[in-house]
């Protein structure tokens, strides 16, 4: 690279994304109470891949990303986000969608309510003067749940995903008319700023149908879809052989040495090669310390990605949240490690919000490079603390059981069309009424009753599907076994994505299979928390799975707070109405992100539902994670 690319590169990445806005309706958010006056609008532009630079309207660009996903972040902060990138030197913004996010059922598409209408942040992100890249998948990995895929293809037993299979494919296909439909709109050379659109997403790291990948392209193309493509893959032979695409820009996760770009060119010539997913922080499972990746390390990586001319994006500079039942997992350890609720990340911008440490000395890196002043950070999201508020019981799982589905064999979430939550399942011991237990393809946590007595908890992130029974003396009616599964999240990445939920095998009892099963799904959904009646505290079943209930007021504007749950064991917690998404005390997490515009002024409503205590406990509001 010349110093005069490296020159042109920093007028064209802060100065053309700045031209590139439109007259589109403001949206006010807590810290946007001020009228902008909106910008003139904008004029078709091209942007496409020259040998080795993006150009946009002829001349090189070069792209400095910070990555962010809509549906993480409550979307009236969604502004806020965005003029925090643009603060930390950033003019183009890569944004995951979530196909699950979109078409929870066959046909029924939601881009509109909340967090869903991303063609609303694509619109503010040209108003802040952002470009777009677009990740829609269908498969996106991002430490959510089936990475992005939609649970309702596991219904079909033996169906293929990410590959040419005809029924994968046919959900494909209505999957990016739809998605092509909302966006082709917003293409750069249609007025608007997405720039560029990603097909599949580290492909290498999975299979190697690159007829698959072509069909894709083929699809966007055939919807509209004008932009110019690129691949993401990591800096490997095999991975960048199967995961390229001819013709597509070649992005690295991450790009970090010379090598690298050269293996990358060598692969697939005549096309731009940048860092795709350059990595500022890092992923949290359940039961492990907070990740963190040393600021140094990335200075250094960034400052070689700078100091070469080359194009980059960092994944991410804000995390955000795994709101609800949303965090995936990862097949590592003893094959299953599921990630925790908070998508912080140790990014640039914690998960409130706020700068760090490490997005003040990128933005002084970025800076030095920029050749023009940077924006001024916006004002801060308001944080406050909560007093602390006793729970107590109010309802119970097991006196809120559904009708049963009934079958021979325990089925799995699957298998009913259940996908998240809960199920119980129930049979009674004939023969053998003691010994090991064995739940073989246990998915993924369970909690064994036999006759109302809490025998034992399993794990699969220990490995664990087996548990003694005690033996009775063989008189009475057969005790009646009784298994409570949660469902944590989906594989999200390599070779075990398909990862069904409940018992996905059959049952076991020294040797005996058990038959003649009794299913209870529990989905939780917001609406059906929300309903529940209330019973006596008296009257309540002793077991875990109790509902624990509070309000409390507030009596000014709500700010957000860190809502501590370490009172409690394991569960769920819901404020009016809202899933916070999983707690539990094994760590790290603690307290769970509580954003503002989901309290209210005046009375407010906590339910938590643990799985594992059944005594009453307090939750209070922090101003950060951890102390």
């Amino acid at each position: 690279m010349t110093n005069r690319h490296s020159i042109v590169r920093r007028v064209a990445g802060f100065a053309l994304a700045m031209a590139c806005t439109a007259a589109l309706p403001l949206v006010a958010t807590p810290v946007d109470a001020a009228t902008q006056a909106a910008a003139p609008p904008a004029k078709p532009s091209r942007f496409a891949l020259g040998r080795d630079d993006f150009l946009l309207d002829g001349q090189p660009y070069r792209v400095i990303g910070c990555e962010l996903h809509p549906a993480r972040i409550p979307p009236e902060y969604w502004r806020h986000r965005l003029r925090m990138v643009r603060a930390m030197g950033c003019n183009t913004v890569p944004i995951y969608m979530f196909w699950n996010h979109h078409e929870a059922e066959p046909g029924k598409f939601d881009f509109r309510s909340g967090s869903r209408n991303i063609a609303q942040f694509v619109r503010l992100a040209q108003q802040e003067g952002l470009l777009v890249l677009l990740r829609p998948g269908p498969y996106v990995c991002a430490e959510w749940d089936f990475g992005g895929l939609p649970p309702y293809l596991l219904r079909t037993p033996d169906i293929g995903v990410r590959g040419m299979d005809p029924r994968y494919m046919k959900a494909v296909e209505r999957y990016v008319a739809a998605v092509a439909a909302e966006f082709a709109p917003l293409q750069i050379d249609r007025g608007g700023p997405i720039a560029m659109l990603q097909i599949e997403n580290e492909y290498g790291s999975y299979a190697n149908d690159r007829a698959y990948l072509a069909r894709l392209a083929a699809l966007w193309r055939r919807h509209g879809i004008t932009v110019p493509f690129y691949t993401a893959d990591g800096p490997s032979v095999s991975m960048l052989s199967a995961g390229t695409l001819p013709g597509a820009a070649v992005g690295l996760d991450s790009g970090s040495e010379d090598a690298h770009f050269e293996l990358a060119r060598k692969i697939n010539p005549g096309v731009p090669v940048f860092s795709s997913e350059t990595y500022p922080g890092w992923l949290t499972h359940w039961g492990e310390k907070w990740a963190q990746v040393p600021v140094d390390e990335v200075l250094k990586e960034v400052g070689y990605l700078l100091d070469g001319g080359r194009s980059f994006s960092f994944y991410v500079a804000h995390g955000g949240t795994n709101f609800g039942f949303t965090a995936g997992a990862n097949s590592g350890g003893k094959g299953y490690e599921p990630d925790v609720t908070s998508y912080d990340y140790d990014a640039p911008i914690d998960e409130q919000g706020r700068p760090t440490p490490k997005f003040f000395k990128l933005r002084e890196l970025i800076g030095r490079h920029a050749g023009q002043p940077l924006p001024e950070l916006p004002p801060p999201v308001p944080v406050t603390t909560l007093p602390p508020v006793k729970l107590e019981p109010y309802a119970s799982l097991w006196q809120r059981l559904p009708k049963p589905v009934r079958s021979a064999h325990p089925k799995s979430f699957d298998a009913l069309g259940h996908e998240q939550g809960l199920m119980l399942y129930r049979t009674r011991l004939a023969g053998a009424r003691g010994g090991k237990l064995v739940l073989n393809g246990l998915h993924d946590l369970a909690s064994v009753y036999l006759d109302g007595r809490l025998i034992g908890h399993l794990d699969r992130r220990l490995g664990e599907n087996s548990i003694e029974l005690p033996a009775g003396d063989g008189s009475g009616e057969p005790p009646l076994l009784e298994v409570m599964v949660e469902a944590m999240g989906r594989i999200n990445f390599a070779d075990r994505l398909i990862d069904r939920k409940g018992i996905t095998g059959h049952v076991t009892l020294a040797g005996m299979t058990l038959m003649n099963w009794e299913m209870f799904p529990l989905a939780l959904k917001e609406d059906w928390v929300r309903k529940l009646p209330a019973t006596p505290e008296a009257a309540l079943d002793p077991r875990p799975g109790r509902f624990f209930r509070a309000h409390f007021d507030i009596g000014r504007e709500p700010a957000d707070t860190f809502l501590d749950l370490s009172a409690f064991g394991k569960g769920m917690v819901w404020v009016n109405g809202h899933n916070l998404g999983r707690y539990w005390n094994i760590g790290p997490q603690q307290r769970l992100y509580l954003p503002a515009p989901w309290l209210r002024r005046g009375r407010n409503e906590v339910v938590v539902l643990d799985l594992r205590e059944t005594a009453s406990g307090a939750v209070a509001g922090f101003e950060r994670m951890n102390d």
